[in-house]
């Protein structure tokens, strides 16, 4: 069974608005991201596990606020105290999650299918986002991540790669299509490519 996407008939490919004395490659970039997995894992009160001992597709969970654990495959977003989100190509993840974490010191639940991620690629991103985010995004850098909300829409803000700024910015997949068109309305200034 294929998934269907949140997104299908909404995320439109072309260049739109203020592009017209611009490079094409200078423009902010706008696609769905699709076949991630999104495992939320969250530490038992109870649990007596180190998380130094634990080794999640050869990487460390972070319990630095706001940090993110990252290889080409994986990555691992603190979210909040003793929980994280694991965003994952590896189609073995959540195997890995039981045998890493185990069921006895983690709730361990996969919510792949009720998120969608937007990414937003290029040097006008940071203000595109900061027309409906509260966050300062001044102090954000490579691997941060934080939980606010775009225009009312809770989100989920992970900077990827800061050469372009590049976001992955996760929201709950019924408020896909409002924080897609949101997104592209506010990059209509800049000029975008949907791809």
């Amino acid at each position: 069974m294929t998934a269907i996407s949140s997104l299908q008939s909404i995320h439109k490919k072309g260049i739109f608005g203020d592009h017209h004395k611009q490079n094409q490659k200078d423009l902010t970039q706008i696609s769905e991201i699709k076949n991630l997995n999104i495992i939320n894992i969250v530490k038992y009160k109870k649990s007596r596990v180190e998380l130094e001992n634990i080794d999640i597709d050869g990487l460390k969970i972070s319990k630095e606020n706001s940090k993110v654990s990252s290889n080409t495959k994986t990555r691992i977003l603190w979210i909040g105290p003793d929980s994280w989100l694991v965003i994952s190509k590896n189609e073995n993840i959540l195997g890995i999650l039981n045998k890493s974490c185990g069921d006895k010191n983690f709730a361990i639940t996969d919510i792949s299918h009720s998120r969608s991620i937007i990414q937003i690629k290029g040097a006008c991103s940071k203000e595109i986002l900061k027309k409906g985010c509260p966050l300062n995004f001044y102090n954000f850098d490579k691997d941060n991540c934080a939980g606010s909300v775009f225009h009312g829409i809770n989100i989920v803000v992970d900077l990827i790669d800061n050469n372009p700024d590049t976001f992955n910015i996760l929201t709950l997949r019924s408020f896909g299509e409002s924080f897609y068109h949101h997104i592209t309305d506010a990059s209509l200034e800049f000029g975008y490519v949907g791809l």
